[in-house]
């Protein structure tokens, strides 16, 4: 790849990765709208250390909290809100993560196409507007339950198939259970770090084993595009979504499948 090629691809993602408009379903369209070769699994990796970076910073203060509250469910104990909030962080993540274990290349091979991510953009967005407008919004997170962490986390699983969003269908799913825009979206953007730890760290083992050369300049700058980006946009989006919601997130999607079947005719 060239540079310009690496940022152009590093702000997409880092655009996306957190905004409920699927940062893998523009990763597998752009490169074809170019006639650009598919990035590999390099670069996957370095995008995604810098979209945990952006997310590590900015929810510094929670991430610490967490990291308490995981140490006091490590002695089995779960009375304080940190510990409680670390379990169903861990519980959440367990079904993407078998999942992606079982099944995930399977759906690369199978399930990245302008096609599928035309006919998921459209279908999660009708969701996306359902429950943004129905949803009661008065929930907060010091009330999540087990119950809740299991589906959020289901529906995370979800966005393992290309123009789902993980954000996307995380937030609709916390909004479908009662909480507010701004809680869901703060638990949204957690669960994605163990989610974008062990992808990162699955994909680092393979590419270990691959003998694949790695060109180390560039996936430094990648991360580092990404890692910007990305902070800027959840800054952007946890205060657009209080005030205005996801309408226009899921009238984007509309307008991205109307594109791509356009295209596809």
């Amino acid at each position: 790849m060239s540079d310009l090629q690496v940022i152009i691809l590093a702000i997409v993602q880092g655009l996306t990765e957190f905004l409920p408009i699927s940062s893998s379903g523009h990763l597998v369209l752009v490169p074809t709208v170019f006639g650009w070769a598919d990035q590999g699994m390099a670069f996957d990796v370095a995008m995604h250390f810098g979209s945990l970076t952006a997310v590590l910073i900015y929810f510094r203060g929670d991430i610490a909290m967490l990291l308490r509250g995981t140490t006091q469910v490590l002695r089995a104990d779960v009375s304080s809100i940190e510990s409680r909030l670390a379990l169903a962080i861990a519980i959440g993540t367990i079904p993407a993560a078998v999942v992606g274990l079982l099944l995930g290349d399977w759906i690369g091979d199978n399930l990245r196409s302008p096609a599928v991510i035309a006919g998921t953009l459209a279908g999660y967005a009708v969701l996306m507007l359902v429950f943004d407008r129905i949803g009661k919004k008065t929930r907060m997170l010091d009330g999540l339950r087990i119950r809740d962490a299991v589906l959020i986390g289901l529906a995370q699983a979800l966005a393992l198939v290309p123009g789902t969003s993980r954000s996307g269908i995380t937030i609709t799913a916390g909004l479908a259970l009662g909480f507010s825009r701004t809680e869901a979206a703060r638990f949204s953007f957690l669960l994605a770090v163990p989610v974008i730890l062990l992808a990162t760290a699955y994909e680092l083992y393979v590419l270990s084993g691959s003998g694949a050369t790695v060109a180390w300049g560039q996936l430094a700058m990648g991360a580092a595009v990404s890692a910007i980006v990305a902070y800027l946009s959840i800054e952007f989006f946890m205060r657009f979504v209080t005030k205005v919601g996801l309408l226009p997130f899921a009238l984007y999607r509309f307008v991205l499948a109307a594109v791509i079947v356009y295209a596809l005719a």
